[in-house]
């Protein structure tokens, strides 16, 4: 099988400055996709304030986000191998920059989401394209302490997310967390521009409409009806249409798309037969635990934080630096340690002082308590993230044929961002159910999901294959 991609003719290739330099022009973009799904967590009180928004409402200003990053995930990564991801990505980086400035000028809550939502639908567009370009720069061998360098970037953005959401809203309000986002969009986009290979595809794809059309619909069914079920108190929704149909809908279409993938032997949107691969099985579903726990870490802490121990949003934020210092490093040493140690035991680890940290953390929560005695929980969880990623994203590509790797890209990404958006979901579900008689324990009992999450992808961990660079490297020659 032929490599996907035709490298660039000798006129795109001259202004192609290598690998290294196309890696950072890559992260830039990289990181602020993950910094916009965490940097909203810390602005919610004051953005409710603000626009006299609902507490639904709020929430949904990240599951908007979330959920649009997440649905068309698998058709970006298919549209990278269509139009070479070059082409995608800085279409992508452009729609993210226009959505910021839309979402930095709303004027209510409507507007916000609808903005957020756009903003999540051009992510979708650069993150399998990061992956993907990632896989094709690097050989097998030098591959892992690239995907620690993005591993590092996307750790770090996400956990430095609430003290760079901290800081802007002290000094220039909530509307600034998106504002910065325009110079250094701009930035990206020129540097991508000049900085990346424009690879072509080699034959062309074709787009698997069906496939798109119920994935789509299946995802946003689903996520909208564990998101507004509360709000709705899982009854009606408007006329003979309730949560519990939405949600039956969004089941149903979702198993309808994977029949549709099944019959469909041209070219569907998500082949089958990356499944067979226990590794990227494994993977995919613990990135999709793993999303999930981080999607339902931060919302109820940052909440809990400035609500009811009324700290500033720069406190708040400000609480997670030695946790995003830890994440970045570890993430970068997980890279490099994985291309000559066991890539599974490092994410297992990495799970494993998640679930510590995490729990840790909903034990320590009292009214009263000092920002200081949570650092512990915290560091221990920073450790833990940057363990996890880089590994992870390796297991995944591991033992693919190149021509599997932007729909497995795709796959992966979309795994960890619909977890992302069920996290943050089912923790706004618990926070409004306001379960226990005490803040508190209302915010413990939030704060058990990711914890859970956590063990689903410890578990995952187990099943994946010990590595075997020989094979690995064999495939990538034969391919």
């Amino acid at each position: 099988m032929r490599h996907p991609l035709r490298k660039p003719s000798p006129s795109r290739a001259a202004s192609f400055a290598g690998p290294r330099a196309a890696l950072y022009a890559l992260c830039v973009g990289f990181f602020m996709i993950c910094l916009d799904a965490t940097v909203v967590n810390v602005a919610v009180p004051d953005i409710r304030a603000s626009l006299g928004a609902s507490l639904n409402e709020a929430v949904w200003v990240n599951s908007a986000y979330a959920l649009c990053y997440a649905v068309p995930l698998i058709l970006a990564g298919r549209l990278g191998d269509r139009y070479g991801p070059k082409r995608i990505f800085l279409t992508g980086l452009a729609g993210f920059v226009a959505a910021s400035l839309a979402c930095a000028l709303a004027p209510g809550a409507p507007v916000l989401i609808a903005a957020r939502a756009v903003q999540g639908l051009a992510a979708a567009l650069i993150a399998p394209q990061t992956m993907a370009l990632i896989v094709h720069l690097f050989p097998a061998e030098r591959r892992g302490r690239a995907l620690g360098v993005w591993g590092a970037v996307g750790g770090a953005a996400m956990a430095a997310g609430p003290v760079i959401g901290g800081l802007l809203i002290t000094w220039t309000g909530w509307r600034g967390i998106f504002l910065v986002n325009i110079p250094v969009g701009v930035i990206g986009w020129i540097a991508a521009a000049r900085l990346l290979p424009d690879w072509q595809p080699a034959r062309e794809h074709r787009l698997d409409l069906w496939g798109v059309a119920l994935s789509g619909l299946g995802l946003t069914a689903v996520v909208f009806g564990v998101q507004s079920g509360e709000a709705y108190d899982w009854g009606t929704v408007a006329g003979p249409v309730t949560i519990a149909t939405i949600l039956a809908f969004g089941v149903l279409c979702l198993v309808a798309f994977v029949w549709w993938q099944h019959r469909n032997t041209r070219e569907p949107l998500v082949p089958l037969r990356l499944f067979h691969h226990r590794d990227f099985s494994a993977a995919a579903t613990a990135g999709g635990a793993m999303g999930a726990a981080m999607g339902g870490l931060f919302l109820p802490l940052m909440i809990y934080l400035q609500s009811d121990l009324g700290y500033s949003p720069l406190a708040a934020g400000a609480a997670t630096v030695p946790m995003f210092v830890l994440s970045s490093v570890c993430a970068r040493l997980a890279g490099t340690w994985s291309d000559t140690a066991s890539p599974r035991a490092l994410a297992a680890l990495g799970f494993a002082l998640l679930v510590v940290g995490t729990g840790s953390l909903a034990l320590l929560l009292r009214p009263g308590i000092g920002l200081w005695a949570l650092m512990p929980s915290l560091l221990v969880a920073g450790i833990g993230v940057g363990l996890v990623s880089a590994p992870l994203a390796g297991i995944a590509t591991r033992t693919l044929e190149p021509a599997l790797v932007g729909a497995a890209s795709g796959v992966f990404n979309t795994t960890r961002q619909l977890g992302g958006a069920l996290g943050s979901a089912a923790t706004g579900v618990l926070l409004q159910a306001d379960i226990g008689d005490t803040p508190t324990t209302a915010t413990r009992a939030a704060l058990a999901f990711p914890v859970v999450m956590l063990l689903i992808g410890l578990a995952c961990c187990a099943a994946v294959r010990p590595a075997d660079r020989g094979a690995g490297d064999r495939r990538q020659q034969d391919n």
